[in-house]
């Protein structure tokens, strides 16, 4: 790539108002001369779980393709990088409505300024999808995170889930079960490739409407993921799916905290639809 023409990488952190919290995401505005190597070998170099890229841009009508690469590989649609663009967008055209061609289909997004300048991206998701995990998924996976089955939350089955993605959902029954994560990080990349899977989202439910998760993410070359909007709308459809969504149908997901990077997902999900919206703000990373 050539340094001269190369173009700007921002770097914003998403779900969270600090820029030491959240999860951080490379962002790209102009990547439309960008090839798919160029576009890899960015996403590796930012270093993050995930670089989103602008492939294409109509300003007039406030919508963008967005491309999104791991440092390891392209991954379909990411959240936090979703949620990152929006507000890197609104920084520079203003809040209001926008829409992102992604390879997964059409993302629709929110964007609003609070009080302070900092802004709030609502995304909705793809329809979500929610079906029990066979026995050989929960099998390997048990092994490679080092957990047993009394490990989980009876209350809340294992799935699989799909928000754009699919992840394997698993509810531990002890909120010291989930501070202690410590997997087998080849044995777990090994899994989420043979089933295609984008991260797990392990959580432990305090109450009705307030989950904490941590987020595996081998297969992107990332040990966890502190945020994780793909895994959070995937969770609305699976409580969906369960029937197990709380009366108001939004729920608050609280991420990052192991990490020392915190972060909070607000979720909407509603039985009579099953597409699901996930919200939160960004920051940019100062000097990055």
């Amino acid at each position: 790539m050539n340094l001269k023409t190369r173009p700007e990488i921002l770097r914003y952190t998403a779900f969270t108002t600090s820029p030491a919290g959240g999860n951080p995401a490379g962002v790209v505005l102009d990547a439309s001369a960008l090839e798919d190597a160029a576009m890899l070998a960015t996403a590796a170099e930012v270093g993050y779980s995930e670089t989103a890229f602008v492939t294409a841009a109509d300003h007039e009508a406030r919508r963008f393709g967005l491309r999104f690469f791991s440092p390891l590989a392209e991954v379909a649609f990411c959240g936090h990088a979703t949620v990152a663009t929006a507000v890197a967008l609104a920084d520079r055209i203003g809040p209001g409505p926008l829409v992102f061609d992604t390879p997964v289909g059409e993302i629709a997004l929110d964007t609003s300024a609070e009080t302070g300048g900092t802004v709030t991206a609502t995304l909705t998701s793809v329809p979500t999808s929610s079906r029990p995990a066979d026995q050989e998924e929960l099998r390997a996976s048990l092994a490679a995170l080092r957990w047993s089955p009394e490990d989980l939350d009876t209350a809340l089955p294992p799935h699989v889930a799909f928000g754009g993605n699919e992840h394997l959902v698993l509810a531990v029954a002890s909120r010291e079960r989930l501070a202690a994560l410590d997997y087998d990080f080849d044995a777990l990349a090994e899994v989420m490739r043979r089933h295609a899977w984008t991260t797990l989202q392990l959580v432990w439910r305090e109450t009705q409407d307030l989950f904490h998760a941590r987020n595996p993410f081998p297969i992107g070359g990332v040990v966890e993921d502190p945020a994780t909007g793909a895994a959070a709308a995937a969770l609305g459809g699976y409580l969906r799916t369960l029937g197990a969504l709380p009366p108001s149908g939004a729920f608050s997901i609280r991420q990052g905290e192991d990490l020392g990077r915190p972060s909070l997902l607000r979720v909407e999900a509603s039985a009579a639809d099953p597409r699901v919206r996930v919200s939160g703000q960004a920051v940019a990373i100062a000097g990055a």
